[in-house]
């Protein structure tokens, strides 16, 4: 087997400070005038015409700090008009108030406030009157606010319309659910996503920026950038109302390339200056690379093949909804990271800015995809409704906001789409793309395909469009295709996650199909019911075929919703990452019957779980799955040898019957015991753990800690069976945010302090409520061993 070599983790310790430096260099960019604009807002749910104006009276709203998910907050509820789509929580119109000073001195000076997505149909008014707003709820945009802000005191009003249900086919989230910007500048400036940097070989960096003049005067302006100590200086002038590109090339004989295994990131620093006053600043992060695909070669990043090891991704953050934390959506990438992968599918919708720096800081490829669909509708009010209006703005918000990112390979202009068998989709898909390489020519240009009848042939007009041809499950026909087309470059845009070692093998041995893209990564809320297993007497069939309450979300993914990877992660990345650090892996099937007859569904994998606690099974056959990259496995239970078997397609599965004690997996190479890894039956919970990913937070009102909570045995052990409940304060310098468990069917809400443990576990998340000093965190559970239980746990906020 030819080796496939894993992305190269960085410590824990190196990722916090990377973390905390990328933060800090968003909250108030190198341009002074651009602030977070996060605190202090007020917040009511309902629709209330009054609130746009200036003088309306908020004092008894919510006070919150963004970002914020309204929808998370609620219960749970069968008769929610979202239904099974939207995870069975509410929707609406909710309405956001803040007000702001501004100085004495605003003439002469442009006021913006950047959004970086409010879902969904927002409308924005300052100080009572429209100032703008944008329908599709997963594209940023700017508000220019200057014609309507004055000296002092400014109001700005912001409504919310996600009443409309049936507008997605996943859980969106509802309100101002990622960062608002307040920009301030010149009005002779650096255009909004005015700076493309594009990188024609490693060493070399062409910066092209847009400088505009919104002044009724002609202004001569210096134009400076400047990359790792060299610079180009260029002076021009411009006309009123006129916008000039300024191209500088600049190269860098030591310039370290960005990939996966070394995200190696310059910065280009530009300077407008006008008579040697600074009139504006910015700074664009990227990286040297570059991007070729063919049929011959396959994917090449910086000339070298790569494979894709693919997770599709949904935008939600799991218990705490679809609200975009900063923390949150890093550690999003960590955990994909983590499990070996080394690519994304953005599926379906644009992601978070702080995302895709996630992955460009960590090593993550990145499909950015669009939308979900086009004109025909999948659901009474989704994107076909805006379609026509919209694509094209919607598309450059896309492209002009993410194309300096290295992290990105390739653009997704949709998923799926219904119309595919009008002659007209031809023509739509050919729009799109080339509106995508008109703004950026560097990337090629994808969307997912799919067929659920007998045509798919009839495609290939459509196919022709793209540069690479997404396959949503249809990759068992890529040899016929390449046969029929054998130019055409093909990746799995979504595959079952039973087929892993399938579309492994179709990776390794076709140089035409550059990845696979598993559906999906991570948990995620909504699309109630994908992936689950059920027991007879459960609501029969698929997530689609009809309501599925009380089960609320997706256990499709390889890491589930409190951030624990499931055995298939474990497989699927020793498939791909072969010289990583993992090589052998105990998983343990539910026995069938153990708990009712086992019924898995189409997404879904049999439950499989790290865990040798089977209470009642004793003596009854069990079998035992362990993952290798050893050509031999020995499996011992209390000291005693089962077997020994060969590997196949990375596993070997053992057949016993079940009896308490270790279990343990030797593996094996030329008759050597070369590693050996246990499972250990786990004894009665005797008290709690509670491990913080992070103990040292910004007292800024947006940092976060994720906190595992987890029963332990008197040998510190996970106890797997555990379903205590829990109890939750937080004091001090920190406010309780969400508490969950990864059980799909678990009908608590997220906001409570109460929740039980699944599987011996659960997660808690605190925030940082701009204080500065200790929070102390305590959990107790009233039947422990028949006594209460309590830990504690400090976090230093500062």
């Amino acid at each position: 087997m030819q080796q496939i070599q894993k992305p190269k983790l960085i410590p824990m310790k190196k990722q916090i400070l990377m973390y905390a430096l990328l933060v800090l260099c968003l909250s108030v960019s190198a341009s002074s005038g651009k602030q977070l604009f996060n605190n202090g807002w007020r917040f009511r749910l309902g629709d209330i015409a009054e609130a746009k104006n200036e003088v309306f009276d908020d004092g008894v709203w919510r006070e919150l700090t963004l970002p914020h998910d309204w929808s998370i907050e609620g219960r749970f509820d069968k008769d929610a008009p979202a239904g099974n789509d939207g995870g069975y929580l509410p929707a609406g119109i909710g309405w956001y108030r803040k007000t702001f000073e501004l100085p004495k001195a605003i003439e002469g000076r442009k006021y913006q406030l950047y959004f970086e997505g409010i879902y969904m149909n927002s409308e924005v008014y300052v100080n009572g009157q429209r100032a703008g707003g944008h329908p599709y709820g997963y594209s940023s945009f700017f508000v220019d606010i200057t014609s309507y802000v004055k000296t002092g005191k400014n109001t700005v009003a912001v409504r919310v319309d996600n009443s409309q249900q049936k507008n997605c086919r996943w859980y969106t989230g509802s309100g101002i659910y990622r960062n608002v910007w307040l920009v301030e500048s010149e009005l002779v400036h650096i255009a909004n996503w005015g700076i493309q940097v594009t990188t024609p070989d490693l060493h070399t960096a062409v910066v092209k920026t847009d400088i505009e003049n919104e002044t009724d005067e002609k202004r001569t302006v210096e134009v400076k950038t400047e990359v790792s100590g060299q610079h180009q200086t260029e002076t021009i002038v411009l006309e009123p109302g006129e916008r000039i590109g300024v191209t500088h090339t600049l190269a860098l004989s030591d310039a370290k390339p960005w990939s996966p295994d070394t995200p190696n990131l310059y910065t280009a620093r530009i300077t407008v200056t006008e008579e040697g006053e600074t009139v504006d600043c910015k700074e664009e992060r990227f990286g040297f690379r570059t991007l070729a695909c063919s049929a011959e070669k396959g994917f090449l990043l910086n000339g070298k093949a790569v494979l894709l090891n693919g997770g599709c991704l949904h935008h939600d953050n799991g218990i705490l909804g679809a609200a975009a934390y900063d923390r949150a959506e890093w550690r999003k990438a960590e955990l994909m990271k983590q499990a070996g992968f080394n690519a994304v599918r953005t599926s379906h919708n644009i992601p978070s800015e702080i995302f895709l720096h996630a992955c460009d800081e960590l090593g993550l490829l990145v499909i950015d995809e669009a939308f979900d669909g086009w004109r025909d509708a999948k659901n009474t009010y989704d994107y076909h409704t805006l379609f026509d209006e919209w694509w094209e703005r919607d598309i450059e918000a896309m492209v002009l906001r993410d194309r300096n990112h290295p992290s990105i390979f390739c653009w997704s202009i949709g998923n799926e789409v219904i119309e595919r068998k009008k002659i007209e989709v031809v023509t739509t898909a050919r729009k799109l793309a080339g509106l995508c390489r008109k703004l950026d020519p560097t990337r090629p240009v994808t969307s997912a395909l799919a067929a659920w009848d007998k045509d798919w042939e009839i495609y290939d007009p459509l196919a022709e469009a793209h540069d690479i041809v997404g396959y949503n499950y249809m990759i068992h026909k890529s040899e016929g295709d390449h046969q029929r087309v054998p130019s055409r470059i093909m990746m799995q845009t979504e595959s079952y996650p039973n087929d892993a070692w399938k579309n492994f093998r179709k990776v390794k041995d076709h140089a035409y199909i550059i990845g696979d893209f598993v559906w999906t990564a991570v948990d995620y809320i909504g699309e109630s019911g994908i992936g689950r297993w059920y027991y007879e007497g459960d609501v029969p069939g698929e997530h689609y075929h009809r309501p599925l309450y009380p089960w609320h979300a997706a256990y499709c993914g390889d890491i589930d919703l409190t951030g624990l990877r499931k055995p298939i992660s474990h497989y699927r990345s020793m498939l791909w990452n072969d010289a990583g650090d993992e090589h052998l892996y105990i998983a343990v099937k539910e026995p069938d019957g153990y708990k009712g007859k086992i019924q898995t569904t189409q997404w879904g994998t049999w439950p499989t779980f790290a865990s040798w606690n089977w209470e009642g099974h004793e003596g009854k056959p069990i079998e035992v799955e362990v993952y290798s990259h050893y050509p031999m496995v020995r499996l011992y239970l209390n000291d005693q040898l089962i077997e020994e078997k060969p590997v196949a397609e990375m596993k070997a599965v053992f057949s016993l019957a079940y009896t308490p004690g270790v279990l343990k997996a030797e593996g094996i190479r030329n008759g050597e015991t070369i590693e050996t890894q246990t499972l250990r039956t786990a004894g009665k919970p005797v008290a709690l753990r509670l491990t913080a990913d992070r103990s040292k937070l910004n007292a800024d009102g947006q940092d976060l800690s994720f906190i595992v909570i987890e029963a332990i045995d008197a040998e510190g052990q996970t106890v797997p069976v555990a379903d205590n409940r829990l109890s939750v304060s937080v004091e001090g310098a920190a406010t309780l945010l969400a508490l969950g468990n990864a059980d799909i069917k678990d009908e608590d809400p997220y906001f409570d302090s109460t929740h039980r443990l699944w599987k011996g576990r659960a997660l808690l998340v605190v925030r940082s409520n701009k204080k500065s000093g200790k929070a102390s965190i305590q959990v107790s559970v009233g039947d422990i061993g028949g006594k209460d239980m309590k830990q504690r746990l400090s976090l230093s906020f500062r």
